[in-house]
């Protein structure tokens, strides 16, 4: 099975980002480094704006992770078609 990655800025405003995104994926694998944070699932990744909004404690827009992602409202999913 394939790998499916997202790489994040190692900040406070990721933090509960990464954590929302290893709740909603429990095979998932963080990386850290200085200044970025990988994580890795294997086959594919889903990232919703749901549990993000629980850790950061407020409404969030999925474009905030990147401005030119586009997304529905309420999640995305990052898969490897091998």
């Amino acid at each position: 099975m394939s790998t499916v990655f997202i790489a994040l800025q190692a900040n406070e405003d990721t933090r509960p980002i990464i954590d929302a995104i290893v709740q909603d994926n429990p095979t998932a694998t963080v990386n850290r480094e200085p200044a970025m944070v990988k994580i890795d699932v294997p086959g594919s990744m889903t990232i919703k704006r749901e549990t993000i909004e629980e850790h950061i404690g407020r409404a969030y827009d999925l474009q905030e992770l990147q401005i030119n992602l586009i997304t529905d409202e309420d999640s995305f999913t990052l898969r490897w078609n091998a």
